[in-house]
């Protein structure tokens, strides 16, 4: 799959040589859906532009939701106090004005660019003359699996959407209305099925071909998919299905799930591929856009981890998911990183640092993360590059950190938690009980209703900063037959109560409120399960695509 991606820097090379001579000339020629699927190259080729359209190689197309997802949850802040917080704060602290909001505009449109792109490898791929008709079968059950992935990420976040199942041009559009929730999910059912049924196991692909859609792959997102609408029984089975085809497992140790060194590893069901060039963009941004303002090779610090989840991991007596997922501002160690003392010497660089120690107590020999620019002190882990695996360029889409979408320990985790809500619980435990024993925790032993609760801890603490907790949150149901969600923020939320008051807030998100701690005082349910659509996407329907519920 890595070796796709080169073809892209080659095409764009190819592209930018000579183009002063280049305008001096007419066109004498372009390429044409109606002549292009000639080979089997060609429609290859085509498909990777349908893998790209993942993140489509920046970090502002979708990237921004992913990290806009966790924002919106208990899990992380905004973070960054120095900039301009306009992409989040309308979405992220709930104020229900984000429907200008060009993170959710920009990952609407490139999420249905990517579906058309596979709307149209899946019209055109079939009738192109590849003799391997078993080549030709699993090209289109990739573009199905990656129509259904974009789908999935559509309804997940907006509830009703537009389907569009062909290639149509603008015309035949005019007039489209949302497709409610149910037909959406039924949609996306079809294709993972069809897709499952032809797509190579993991073990059956070339080297070369690691990273493009399984079996496995198409199978975990058909049993998220029926997790998220409450099919228990459909999700226990297939997950189970899943599991016992034994293709996957946990590795070993929890700090390699994230590593630079352990892409595509036996946890993984699918990623994003990435990899460093020094000149074209075939990396990911992350590690940048979530890195310390004041750490060396310097970051963004964008979507911070909060107190709140810090608490969970100390709650939960998860010393070893803890340091592999948070850095906290005065540590003496981060995990898995060999050169500490470069960190110490740049933050003996700061000109505050001194009263920083004094002030807190500090050893002398620590890391900051500067209180004064970051809400709560704290950087991901995950998406962490120690300092001598960082590359030459070390900058945005330069960072070769595969991006993990679905991993086998969120596999357990959705049949555990399917099996407790058909009251299996022998099995649920079994389950959930793998996920802790990797990071030396013991076993669960509560049933039913605690045992549900137990469950959902787990997920938040092994898929934290992961995309995953907002989604849970507004799933879940909670003893008083409130979403989750609903419990946490809002005036009376747990979540806001702890961080509005003093004798409860952290001490450095307290002090800094650069972002202010009241972030989810302004969240109403009947507005905020979903995001709200894109004004233009309105506006050029001339009305036909209609507004969420609450979002003026």
């Amino acid at each position: 799959m890595k070796q796709i991606l080169s073809i892209i820097a080659l095409i764009a090379s190819v592209v930018f040589i000579g183009c002063s001579d280049f305008l001096e000339e007419e066109v004498r020629g372009q390429e044409n859906l109606d002549t292009y699927f000639q080979t089997e190259e060609e429609a290859e080729s085509f498909l990777t532009g349908c893998y790209s359209a993942l993140t489509y190689g920046g970090w502002w197309q979708i990237n921004k939701i992913w990290l806009l997802s966790d924002m919106c949850s208990d899990d992380s802040w905004m973070g960054n106090t120095s900039q301009d917080q306009g992409d989040y704060i309308s979405l992220a602290h709930y104020q229900g004005t984000g429907q200008s909001n060009e993170a959710v505009a920009n990952f609407w449109q490139y999420r249905y660019k990517g579906i058309l792109r596979c709307n149209i490898a899946i019209e055109r791929i079939p009738e192109a003359p590849i003799l391997n008709q078993a080549k030709k079968s699993r090209l289109v059950a990739e573009a199905r699996f990656l129509r259904a992935y974009y789908y999935f990420e559509l309804v997940k976040n907006f509830g009703d959407i537009p389907l569009i199942t062909g290639f149509l041009m603008p015309d035949k559009i005019v007039g489209i209305t949302r497709s409610n929730v149910s037909t959406i999910y039924e949609f996306i059912e079809e294709d993972l099925k069809a897709a499952a049924e032809v797509l190579p196991q993991r073990s059956e692909y070339d080297a070369a071909d690691i990273g493009r859609a399984t079996r496995g792959a198409a199978l975990g997102y058909l049993g998220k998919t029926y997790l998220y609408q409450e099919k228990w029984k459909e999700a226990r089975d297939v997950l189970k299905t899943l599991i016992d085809e034994d293709e996957y497992d946990l590795l070993k140790n929890f700090g390699d799930v994230w590593s630079v060194d352990h892409n595509n590893s036996e946890e993984s069901l699918f990623e994003v591929q990435y990899m460093y060039d020094g000149v074209y963009a075939l990396g990911g941004s992350l590690a940048i856009i979530t890195g310390a303002r004041s750490g060396p090779g310097d970051g963004w610090s964008w979507c911070q981890p909060t107190s709140d989840l810090e608490n969970t991991f100390i709650a939960a007596g998860d010393d070893e998911r803890l340091k592999w997922t948070i850095i906290k501002t005065g540590c003496t160690e981060i995990a898995g990183e060999e050169d500490f003392d470069v960190f110490i010497e740049n933050s003996k660089k700061m000109s505050s640092y001194q009263s920083y120690i004094e002030k807190y107590g500090w050893d002398e020999n620590c890391y900051i993360v500067d209180p004064k620019d970051h809400k709560s002190a704290r950087i991901n882990r995950k998406f962490f590059i120690p300092y001598s695996k960082r590359p030459e360029v070390y900058n945005l889409d330069k960072i070769p950190l595969n991006h993990r979408l679905l991993r086998y320990a969120d596999v357990l985790l959705m049949y555990a938690e399917a099996c407790n809500e058909l009251s299996e619980d022998a099995t649920a435990k079994t389950y959930l009980n793998k996920v802790r024993t990797r990071v030396h925790l013991a076993d669960i032993t509560a049933s039913g209703n605690e045992l549900r609760k137990a469950i959902r801890t787990e997920r938040r603490l092994e898929l934290a900063l992961e995309n995953n907790r907002l989604y849970d949150i507004r799933r879940w149901t909670d003893d008083n037959g409130k979403k989750v969600i609903s419990n946490l923020f809002g005036p009376n939320g747990t979540f806001v109560q702890y961080n509005t008051n003093e004798n409860t807030a952290d001490i450095y998100e307290w002090e800094n409120q650069g972002e202010p701690s009241s972030k989810g005082s302004t969240f109403k349910e009947e507005r905020d399960l979903v995001f709200p659509i894109p004004l233009y996407e309105i506006t050029m329907s001339n009305g036909s695509i209609t507004q969420n519920p609450g979002w003026n």
